[in-house]
C-alpha cells in the first residue's frame, strides 16, 4: 500500500512531495521570490479587494500552504511586498550637475511609473489606502523612502558643488522633485507625456530648487 508523504519543504503543485530535513520548515527562496511576483501581477490584474490567496498560489505555481507559512493573511503579504519596495530605491544620478541629474532621474522613474504593472497597482493601492491604515503607512512609506533617498544625494551633491545653498528646506525640495511627475503618470494617468517635458521638468525644478 503506498502511503503519501507530508512535508515542511515548499514545493510547486506540480512537483512530487520530497521527505524535508527535520525541525523546522525550509521555506525556499525561489519559492518566495514567485510568489512575490505573482502579488505584483495579481494586484495589476484583479486589484487588492479582488486579490485572493488562492490566486497568488495559483499564479506562482505553489500550494496555498507555501504561501501560508510565510504570510499569515492577504494584508501583511501586500504590505511586506509593497514595503520592500522602499529598500529597493532608485539608482541616484551622478553626472555631475543638478538639472542633468535631475533629468536622469525623471526618466527612470517615468518608465518605472508607466510600467503597465505600476500603472494599475499604484492607484488600487492608493484607492485600498484611503480605507485601511495599515496600507496607507506601508505605501507613504514605499513611495516616499524610495525617492527621498535618492532625492536627498541629488540635493547632497547640489550643495557640494556649490549649485544650491546649503541647509535648504530639504521637505519641499523633495516635493518639488517627485510631485509634478507622480501627478502627471499616476494621478490624472496622462496616457503620454509631452515632447521634451522631462527636459522642461529637469530645467524648471533645478530653477526652482537654487531659488529655495
Amino acid at each position: 500500500m503506498l502511503v503519501r508523504m507530508t512535508t515542511n519543504a515548499d514545493e510547486p503543485q506540480t512537483r512530487p512531495r520530497r521527505r524535508a530535513p527535520a525541525g523546522a520548515a525550509v521555506l525556499r527562496e525561489d519559492v518566495t521570490e514567485a510568489i512575490r511576483a505573482a502579488v505584483f501581477e495579481e494586484l495589476a490584474a484583479v486589484g487588492y479587494a479582488r486579490m485572493s490567496i488562492e490566486g497568488i498560489a495559483r499564479r506562482a505555481g505553489v500550494g496555498k500552504t507555501a504561501v501560508y507559512r510565510r504570510w499569515r493573511s492577504k494584508l501583511h503579504l501586500v504590505l511586506d511586498v509593497v514595503s520592500a519596495l522602499a529598500v529597493q530605491g532608485l539608482p541616484a544620478p551622478d553626472t555631475g550637475a543638478l538639472e542633468s541629474d535631475l533629468r536622469l532621474l525623471y526618466e527612470v522613474t517615468s518608465r518605472a511609473l508607466r510600467h503597465p504593472v505600476a500603472s494599475q497597482i499604484l492607484p488600487d493601492l492608493q484607492a485600498e489606502a484611503a480605507r485601511n491604515p495599515e496600507i496607507a503607512e506601508a505605501v507613504q512609506k514605499a513611495l516616499r523612502d524610495g525617492q527621498e533617498g535618492v532625492a536627498s544625494k541629488i540635493i547632497v551633491a547640489a550643495e557640494r558643488r556649490g549649485e544650491v545653498r546649503v541647509g535648504l528646506d530639504d521637505e519641499l525640495a523633495l516635493d518639488l522633485i517627485s510631485g509634478p511627475l507622480y501627478w502627471r503618470s499616476v494621478v490624472i494617468r496622462s496616457p503620454k507625456l509631452p515632447k521634451g517635458y522631462l527636459d522642461a521638468l529637469a530645467r524648471a525644478t533645478a530653477a526652482a530648487i537654487k531659488a529655495l
